[in-house]
């Protein structure tokens, strides 16, 4: 068991455990072109947070890893079968009850680990900070982390070859060849401020990609993933140390 985990835990362990911080990781279930499990990001956001999670404990960090949600926003994707999704709202209320529970209990800070781009938390955040003024939230999205271009040759943001070497590196046996994958090739919008980037809409992902996937994955590879992976657990690692160990009344300096 590993005592940083709470599902691998008892009540045992866990009664007298001093919590310093909370972690929460949330993915989505949603296609990933047709050679990636709808599970990819439960999978990916999982296994960061419980190898990032080892590294806090290891160094000294009091901190808990909560079971993950795997339900995501996907409420662009209404058409794409069998793609789940919460409403933001909906994902306020839970937040909302799990927050509760943590600071009725003394647990005075979450770390939100997300693992969906469709997922948009700051709002949410605001909102619940207002109403639980002890309690210190953050928000990490995973995937914002470093240059990609350090450790992948093409960009992409869904199901692309930064997605796939992970996901070759962490359940290969969930992989399909990528002989029979397609090339994630995305349609641009013809609003010139969302093309540059200054403008936002909702992608409708039926009109934007053939294949559910926005970057082409073919370069993939298991050690791509395997060195990105340790590169973001350790990063993630660090965060949460710092997390723990910081008094909510000197945050800042």
């Amino acid at each position: 068991m590993r005592p940083y985990i709470l599902a691998e835990t008892n009540w045992k362990q866990v009664k007298d455990l001093q919590v310093d911080l909370a972690v929460l990781p949330w993915g989505a279930t949603e296609a990933h072109n047709y050679h990636l499990p709808y599970a990819t990001d439960n999978y990916q956001v999982e296994a960061i947070a419980a190898e990032a999670g080892k590294q806090a404990w290891d160094a000294g960090a009091k901190i808990t890893v909560l079971p993950a949600i795997p339900y995501g926003v996907n409420t662009g994707q209404p058409d794409i079968k069998l793609d789940m999704n919460l409403n933001p709202s909906t994902q306020l209320i839970i937040l909302r009850d799990l927050i509760t529970v943590l600071n009725r209990q003394g647990i005075k800070k979450l770390l939100l680990l997300n693992g969906h781009g469709g997922n948009n938390f700051k709002p949410l955040l605001r909102e619940l900070g207002l109403e639980f003024p002890e309690m210190f939230l953050a928000l990490c999205n995973w995937f914002q982390i470093g240059n990609h271009d350090d450790f992948f040759d093409e960009p992409g943001n869904h199901a692309d070859e930064m997605e796939t070497s992970l996901m070759l590196y962490l359940r290969p046996d969930l992989v399909t060849s990528l002989e029979e994958t397609g090339d994630g090739k995305e349609k641009k919008s013809v609003i010139t401020g969302i093309r540059e980037g200054w403008v936002w809409a909702e992608r409708q992902w039926s009109m934007v990609t053939e294949d559910t996937g926005v970057g082409n994955p073919k370069k993939a590879t298991a050690e791509k993933g395997e060195a990105f992976f340790k590169f973001l657990s350790q990063k993630i690692g660090e965060l949460m140390v710092e997390i723990a160990e910081m008094d909510p009344d000197k945050r800042y300096q």
